[in-house]
């Protein structure tokens, strides 16, 4: 704990209140920069939101990643994705590495409580999980959202009735899931204020993610009612949206997004009920941008492109005892910035071997100061594949320039040919005119930062890019569900039905191991190969099954390279989940 937190702490028992800030994270999922009534939307009733936002500090230009777990990856750490192993959305990099220190650690170890209602997406599995990771409390969905190969058993693409985890534990609840996340830490954040404890909330919903077949009703039927073509209607800018629209689709997105404001309302009114709103700093974000084509102020572009309709996002900080509403001008930021904006704000100390990326965007928010300059320009990048890969599907933005080589998120390329563009931010901020022809010595200047940044992310330690592995056998986790979630590819097309792949793990207790293994569907008659390292335990799965369970009295201690070949007449695929439980758990 730092001094500052130590002192606060103390002056808050012996005064008998709290003086330290709570802190509140909302960060929607695929919500774009045009979703909000605030930002001039004509169906969208968004209207706690719209509050929040003319009630807060609103940085005018702000950057998250094209896809989720970068974005989350980087407002956990205040690092890069490409440092902390997490940098892609699925097939094994979407863990992020245990030695990174998460703000909630920070948070934790300064004296706040901790919690996380929502997705992760940064591990489901020790040591990755939010749990693990320095949160207290934590009710969360696994893998990058519900309807995807990490559903449990039984709550298979259930946005309603989700079955959660809660600190590790299965829980099926009742409700929609955005609204049980919000009940989850309104009822958490009144038992910490009962004992006069700050808190840290962090609500990532999985809401406006699809699928988008269960989502409120009553809001749905409000939306589907309603002429949502003034949804797309933007000037013309150049940037042509597309002449025809999926009605249901949106209808369906905008239910979910007005169900979010209405958690909200509800987590103001309750904020307001306890008398901390004034000092407590609500924080709304998006991850990236949204997941269709729709209006997104006039930008171009739309989630998994780095142009600035996939990767704006609104930064809103509400703190009424500190900061006045406003926009903020002139500061370019980006998730990176949050963990030290938060640590700054709190009087955290950071400690002095953790190098951050991120920089405050405190002096810039409260006009208290000038922001300090980055070490690099600031550079996002995601895309799919193994390793970083130079110059594939990037943007680098200085104050005046924005460079971009849009080489496509879902390509999984060994090397990229770029194709430089080239924007004056300052004078064209809709991204029209492409003047790298122009400007050849702008272009070899921020090529040249590119490039920099890019071996210093791609070296920040032994096997950069490498995913860490999964524990085996830990007391902190005696039962581990492998998923395609964190598979790494054979064959196939990673989740694909026929596809293949592997698990890295690291098995710390030899056993006995009781092993599930669940297929995709019935099978005609399959032979089951578990292979873990030099072990090989092999079954049948009878005609009809879908599942089958061995018994594995021994696995070889170490790293390993777990798998499991469903054989058939037809072909060899990969298991769906296999669920590992030491035998007898003691």
């Amino acid at each position: 704990m730092s001094v500052f937190a130590f002192l606060g702490l103390q002056l808050a028992f012996i005064l008998g209140a709290q003086t330290q800030p709570n802190v509140v994270i909302i960060m929607t999922d695929d919500q774009g920069w045009g979703d909000f009534g605030h930002h001039g939307n004509p169906v969208l009733e968004t209207p706690a939101l719209d509050q929040l936002a003319r009630q807060s500090a609103r940085l005018a230009e702000f950057y998250v990643h094209p896809v989720c777990t970068p974005t989350r990856s980087a407002l956990m750490t205040g690092r890069y994705p490409q440092r902390t192993r997490a940098f892609d959305t699925w097939v094994g990099r979407a863990m992020l590495d245990p030695a990174e220190v998460t703000i909630a650690e920070l948070m934790r170890e300064a004296g706040w409580a901790t919690g996380i209602f929502g997705k992760w997406h940064l591990g489901d599995c020790y040591p990755m999980r939010a749990m693990d990771q320095g949160f207290d409390e934590a009710l969360v969905i696994r893998g990058g959202g519900i309807g995807q190969p990490a559903d449990p058993e039984g709550g298979e693409g259930k946005y309603t009735d989700p079955v959660l985890f809660h600190n590790g534990k299965r829980v099926d609840s009742k409700g929609y899931c955005t609204d049980v996340y919000f009940d989850a830490g309104i009822k958490w954040m009144r038992q910490q204020h009962a004992a006069k404890k700050p808190f840290f909330m962090y609500l990532p919903t999985n809401a406006p993610h699809g699928p988008f077949h269960d989502v409120p009703m009553d809001l749905y039927q409000k939306y589907l009612d309603k002429d949502l073509s003034p949804a797309f209607a933007q000037p013309d800018v150049g940037h042509a949206l597309p002449e025809k629209f999926d009605r249901d689709r949106l209808a369906r997105i905008f239910a979910m997004i007005e169900n979010v404001d209405q958690n909200v309302a509800k987590l103001d009114a309750a904020l307001n009920e306890l008398g901390i709103a004034e000092n407590t700093i609500v924080i709304f974000m998006d991850d990236n941008g949204p997941n269709t084509r729709r209006a997104v102020g006039g930008r171009l572009g739309m989630k998994a492109l780095v142009f600035e309709g996939g990767v704006r996002s609104p930064l809103w900080m509400r703190w009424p005892a500190k900061l006045q509403a406003k926009d903020v001008v002139g500061t370019v930021g980006a998730n990176i910035d949050v963990l030290p904006t938060i640590l700054e704000a709190c009087s955290i100390e950071l400690e002095e071997d953790l190098t951050l990326d991120g920089r405050s965007l405190l002096p810039a928010l409260s006009g208290s100061g000038s922001t300090e300059s980055r070490k690099h320009p600031l550079v996002i990048q995601a895309h799919r594949g193994d390793v970083g890969v130079r110059y594939h599907n990037f943007l680098l933005r200085t104050d005046e320039w924005k460079m971009v080589n849009s080489s496509g998120f879902g390509r999984e390329l060994a090397s990229v040919d770029p194709d430089f563009k080239l924007f004056n931010m300052r004078t064209d901020t809709l991204e029209l005119n492409d003047v790298a022809a122009e400007h050849p010595q702008v272009v070899a200047k921020l090529q040249k930062q590119y490039n920099a940044w890019f071996d210093d992310v791609s070296t920040t330690r032994p096997n950069n890019y490498s995913p860490p592995p999964i524990i085996i056998g830990h007391d902190a986790s005696p039962e581990v569900t492998l998923t395609r979630q964190d598979w790494r590819k054979l064959s196939g097309a990673g989740w694909s039905k026929d596809s293949q792949g592997q698990w890295l793990v690291n098995v710390i207790h030899k056993g006995p191991y009781e092993v599930r293994i669940r297929l995709l569907q019935n099978t005609t008659a399959a032979a089951v190969a578990l292979v873990c390292g030099e072990t090989v335990q092999s079954g049948e799965v009878p005609v009809g099954g879908k599942e089958i369970t061995l018994i594995v009295n021994q696995l070889q201690l170490g790293n390993q390279q777990l798998r499991c070949d469903v054989r058939s007449e037809d072909n060899t695929i990969g298991p769906y989940q296999i669920e590992i439980k030491r035998h007898p758990i003691k």
